[in-house]
C-alpha cells in the first residue's frame, strides 16, 4: 500500500504557509504601496531576495538564524522551543520562499488601481480601513487570487530550503518533493511517478476550485438584492462615533479663504482668493495649476506653505502645523474621469460616502431622491461600465452631494462628453447648484460653460491669479492681455495713446476712437468678433477691408 504521509505533510505545510503568506504579503504590499522613504529600495530587496536566491542558500541562512547557535534559535531555546528538523521548519521554509511571490503580485495588483479612486474615497470621508476593505481589496482581487495560487504552488513544491532546515525525516518532514527525490535516488520510479501525478492533481484541483468560486461569486454579486446596507453592516461600529460632515450652516458665514504656495517643476504656485456661496469658475490654460488648487483644498496635495479656511474651520495652516486629512475636510470632489468605483452599483457608489449612523430606510430614501433629481431613476442596480458618459457624470455628482459636503470641487466634469450631452448636463448641473447651500468651485476650458454656471470667474495663468471679478466685467474689460486671450479674444494689436479718446493700433496701422478714456498704462488693444460689423457708409472706426480666408462651421462662418 502506498505511503500517503508525504501527501498529508505537504498539504498541511502548503496550506499553512499559504495562509501565513496571504496575510503577511497583503499587509506588506499595502504598507509599501504608499511608502516613499529613502529605505524603500533596501526594504524591497530584503522582502524579495528569497525569490532570486537558490532555495538551498535560503535554507542555509534560515539554519544559521534558527539553529541552536543562531540569534533567533538561542531565543527560542531559552523558552524551550526548537524549530530546526521539525514540521514547523517545513512551514517556515515554505513561507519564506513563497512570501515574495505573494508580496510582489499583490503589490502589482494594488498599483494597478486608479489613484483617483482612492483619492475620491478619502474625500468621501472613508477611513483607511474602509478604503482598503471596500475599494483596494475588491479591485485587486484577481491579482490577489493569482498571488495566492502562486504562493500555494511554490509552497507545495518547495524542496531545497525544506531539506536544509527540516531535513528528510519520514512521517515528520518528508514532503512530496523530498519523497520524489529520494524515490528516484533509490530506484523507486513507480513511487516517484505516482507522487508526481498526485502533486499535479492537487495543483489542478486547487486552481479549478478557485476559478469556480470566482465565477460563482460574480453571479451571486449580480443577483445581490440588499445593496444599500453594505457600508452600514461592515463599518457602523468602527465609525459610529464619527460625526458626519454637515452642510454649510447659518452659524458660520459660507466662505472659503485660500492663500497657498507650492513649488512645482514647471512654475511656482502662488494663489490667493476667497469664495462664497456664489459659484466661482477657475479659468485657465492646461497646466496652469487649476486642478492642483482643488487638490490642495481637498487635502490630496499638501502646499509648501499657506493657509486654507473653510467656513471658519482651518483646513491647512503651515505656520500652526494644521493639515486636516481629506476625510475630515467635508469636500465633495468631482474628478475629470468621475472616479466611479467599478465594482459597486450606482446605488452603492452614492451610498459610499453617506454617514453610517443613518438607518437603512433613510439611506435608501436619500438615494432615491438623488436619483430622481438627477434623472437616474431605474439605474440604481447598474454598474459604471453599463452607463453612458452623461450618466456617469450625474452619478459622480450625486455621490459627491450625498456626502453632505460644505464645498463642491468640480474638475472639468464635462470634458469627456459630446456637445449635445454637455449642453444637457450643463443645464442639469446649473439647476442642482441653485439648490446647493455650500461653496462651488468649477474648473473648465469652455467659455460657454463658465459663463453659464459661474457668476464670478478667477483667471489663472502659470499658478498665479491674474484676474478676478464678475463674468460680465472680465469678458467686457479683461484688463490684461493674457486674460483676454483666455476669454476668447483673438484679434490683438500693439497700441499707443494719441489722446484721451483716441489710440493708434500699431499692427493694424489705424487710429481708433474709444468711448472711455484710455488707461494710463496699456500695451495692446483687442477686438472680439461680435464687436466687428459691416457698414456701407463711413462712420467712426470704419475702415476698408478685404476677405482673405474663411472657415465654415455649423451655423457659423469665420471671415479673415
Amino acid at each position: 500500500m502506498a505511503d500517503l504521509t508525504p501527501i498529508w505533510i505537504s498539504l498541511k505545510t502548503a496550506l499553512t504557509a499559504t495562509v501565513i503568506t496571504f496575510f503577511l504579503g497583503i499587509i506588506a504590499a499595502h504598507s509599501m504601496l504608499g511608502y516613499r522613504g529613502k529605505l524603500k529600495g533596501l526594504i524591497e530587496s530584503c522582502l524579495t531576495i528569497p525569490l532570486v536566491l537558490p532555495p538551498t542558500v535560503v535554507g542555509f541562512v534560515l539554519l544559521l538564524l534558527l539553529g541552536k547557535n543562531g540569534f533567533i534559535g538561542q531565543i527560542l531555546d531559552y523558552f524551550g522551543l526548537t524549530i530546526v528538523f521539525s514540521w514547523y521548519a517545513t512551514v517556515v521554509a515554505s513561507t519564506v520562499v513563497a512570501f515574495p511571490l505573494m508580496y510582489k503580485t499583490a503589490l502589482g495588483a494594488f498599483k494597478q488601481i486608479d489613484p483617483n479612486l482612492l483619492a475620491c474615497a478619502k474625500t468621501l470621508g472613508a477611513s483607511e480601513w474602509k478604503i482598503f476593505w471596500r475599494i483596494i481589496l475588491p479591485l485587486a482581487k484577481p491579482g490577489i487570487i493569482a498571488a495566492t495560487l502562486l504562493s500555494f504552488g511554490r509552497a507545495l513544491g518547495e524542496f531545497g530550503a525544506t531539506l536544509m532546515l527540516a531535513g528528510a525525516i519520514p512521517g515528520k518532514t518528508e514532503t512530496i518533493p523530498i519523497a520524489i527525490f529520494f524515490a528516484v535516488e533509490g530506484g523507486e520510479r513507480e513511487r516517484a511517478l505516482w507522487l508526481v501525478v498526485v502533486i499535479l492533481l492537487i495543483s489542478l484541483s486547487v486552481i479549478m476550485a478557485v476559478n469556480y468560486w470566482v465565477e460563482e461569486n460574480k453571479i451571486s454579486r449580480k443577483n445581490q438584492t440588499n445593496f444599500y446596507s453594505v457600508d452600514k453592516f461592515f463599518f457602523h461600529r468602527r465609525e459610529q462615533n464619527t460625526s458626519p460632515p454637515q452642510p454649510a450652516s447659518t452659524k458660520q458665514p459660507v466662505r472659503l479663504i485660500v492663500d497657498i504656495q507650492k513649488q512645482l517643476p514647471e512654475f511656482f504656485l502662488d494663489i490667493t482668493f476667497a469664495a462664497d456661496h456664489t459659484p466661482l469658475g477657475l479659468l485657465g490654460a492646461s497646466g496652469a495649476g487649476k486642478s492642483l488648487i482643488l487638490k490642495c483644498i481637498a487635502g490630496l496635495v499638501t502646499p509648501d506653505k499657506g493657509r486654507i479656511v473653510l467656513n471658519g474651520k482651518v483646513l491647512f495652516d503651515s505656520q500652526q502645523g494644521i493639515n486636516l486629512s481629506s476625510r475630515d475636510r467635508a469636500c465633495g470632489f468631482l474628478f475629470q474621469d468621475y472616479a466611479l468605483f467599478p465594482h459597486l452599483t450606482v446605488a452603492e457608489n452614492i451610498a459610499f460616502g453617506m454617514p453610517t449612523h443613518k438607518s437603512q430606510s433613510k439611506i435608501q430614501a436619500e438615494i432615491e431622491k438623488l436619483l430622481i433629481a438627477l434623472e437616474l431613476s431605474g439605474k440604481e442596480r447598474r454598474y459604471p461600465q453599463e452607463l453612458s458618459g452623461g450618466e456617469k457624470q450625474r452619478v459622480a455628482l450625486a455621490r459627491a452631494r450625498a456626502s453632505q459636503p460644505e464645498i463642491m470641487l468640480l474638475d472639468e466634469p464635462f470634458s469627456a462628453l459630446d456637445t449635445y450631452l454637455r449642453d444637457k448636463q450643463t443645464k442639469l448641473l446649473r439647476n442642482n447648484l441653485n439648490y446647493y447651500p455650500g461653496i462651488t468651485l468649477f474648473i473648465t476650458h469652455n467659455l460657454e460653460e463658465a459663463y453659464c454656471l459661474c457668476p464670478k470667474l478667477l483667471v489663472i495663468d502659470r499658478g498665479k491669479a491674474i484676474t478676478y471679478g464678475t463674468k460680465q466685467a472680465i469678458f467686457q474689460h479683461p484688463g490684461k492681455y493674457r486674460t483676454a486671450q483666455l476669454t476668447g479674444c483673438k484679434n490683438f494689436s500693439r497700441a499707443i495713446a494719441i489722446s484721451a479718446h483716441c489710440i493708434k493700433a500699431v499692427d493694424w496701422d489705424c487710429l481708433l476712437e474709444i468711448r472711455e478714456s484710455s488707461p494710463k498704462f496699456f500695451k495692446y488693444v483687442g477686438i472680439r468678433p461680435y464687436q466687428l460689423i459691416f457698414s456701407s457708409r463711413p462712420t467712426k472706426n470704419t475702415f476698408p477691408a478685404w476677405l482673405t480666408a474663411t472657415i465654415e462651421t455649423p451655423h457659423c462662418m469665420t471671415l479673415y
